[in-house]
């Protein structure tokens, strides 16, 4: 039988071998309900523990009164115990303590904010079993997040990303390969046109998917 993507509009892509769905992986888009947290088609997240909440696991600082807003491309894979910390978890640090008064006064509490940046995952991003992301990091399109890496600023595309903080390992194609598979954006395809590409996107050849694209 041909391969097929998953249902785009499920709630749980994977069909264990009894036939039963995976509750502990969900694709995101359908089952989080909130006005910052917005996630592309195919992304999913993983958890032994899977909560009733997605949201407010992966992002626990993000608030629907939030003045920010975290950002997922698609085709992301998302491990257990992955957090973005997002900018409502800031304290301002411009004054002589950082205490945060404001947030105990009901007439300032909304509104304050001293972070306001949004933070950014790019397509086809695999962010590692406990990776922390930071307020306002961007992270590139086909990035690898190692295992507790702890992820802040910019992250080039492509690259391999591992540790406190997390420093570029390699890359993990050349430039110009990056600038293909950009210019690509496979993700972008007919759901018809990436599955029938599976065994190229699963290979390395770059090349062999440009001569693929729709």
């Amino acid at each position: 039988m041909p391969f097929s993507l998953p249902d785009a509009a499920c709630a749980h892509p994977i069909t264990l071998p009894d036939g039963t769905a995976h509750a502990g992986t969900v694709y995101l888009k359908n089952v989080i309900d909130h006005p910052r947290f917005h996630v592309g088609a195919h992304s999913y997240a993983s958890d032994f523990d899977p909560p009733e909440d997605w949201a407010a696991r992966l992002a626990p600082y993000l608030f629907p009164f939030s003045q920010e807003h975290l950002r997922i491309g698609k085709f992301c894979q998302i491990a257990h115990g992955v957090r973005f910390i997002g900018a409502s978890a800031n304290h301002a640090t411009d004054g002589l303590s950082t205490f945060p008064f404001a947030v105990f006064d009901p007439d300032s509490m909304l509104g304050y904010q001293p972070d306001t940046r949004d933070t950014i995952v790019g397509h086809d991003v695999w962010l590692g079993y406990g990776a922390l992301v930071l307020p306002g990091a961007r992270i590139g399109n086909g990035v690898i997040v190692g295992a507790g890496a702890v992820v802040r600023g910019t992250v080039p595309d492509y690259a391999v990303v591992a540790g406190n903080q997390a420093q570029v390992r390699r890359m993990r194609f050349t430039e110009d390969e990056i600038a293909t598979l950009n210019a690509l954006a496979w993700w972008d395809w007919p759901e018809e046109a990436i599955a029938a590409a599976r065994s190229v996107l699963e290979a390395g050849d770059v090349a062999a998917l440009a001569r693929m694209a729709p």
